[in-house]
């Protein structure tokens, strides 16, 4: 069964940092581009990150670039998101998924307040 569990997320002030992690389990992970994406309140989900299955390659949507860092430990079948900057606007719900086959995983994702 896949699982994937997100934490890290808490209420930080604008420009603070912050680091979310997601353990995974239940597939092939070391085989599997994982990604991060978000939803903030009234909006659709929305794809942040992803990177590939051994790491090299990363992709970031262009309002957290420069900001934001996805990587992963292909040990301990960890996916991570370092979050630097952050502003109100960031303030989402932050959900690690793995698309297998047709079918897309998502966590119960954790929540993330950029607040003043």
């Amino acid at each position: 069964q896949v699982r994937l569990v997100e934490f890290g997320g808490a209420l930080v002030q604008p420009g603070d940092s912050l680091r979310l992690s997601c353990a995974a389990s239940g597939f092939p992970f070391n085989t599997s581009v994982l990604r991060w994406s978000r939803q903030a309140p009234g909006n659709q989900r929305e794809l942040v990150a992803s990177i590939s299955e051994d790491g090299t390659l990363t992709h970031y949507v262009n309002f957290v670039k420069g900001r934001f860092t996805i990587s992963r430990d292909n040990v301990k079948n960890m996916v991570f998101l370092q979050m630097n900057s952050l502003s109100s606007e960031d303030t989402a719900v932050y959900y690690c998924n793995v698309r297998l086959g047709s079918t897309v995983h998502w966590g119960q994702g954790t929540p993330v307040t950029v607040s003043s």
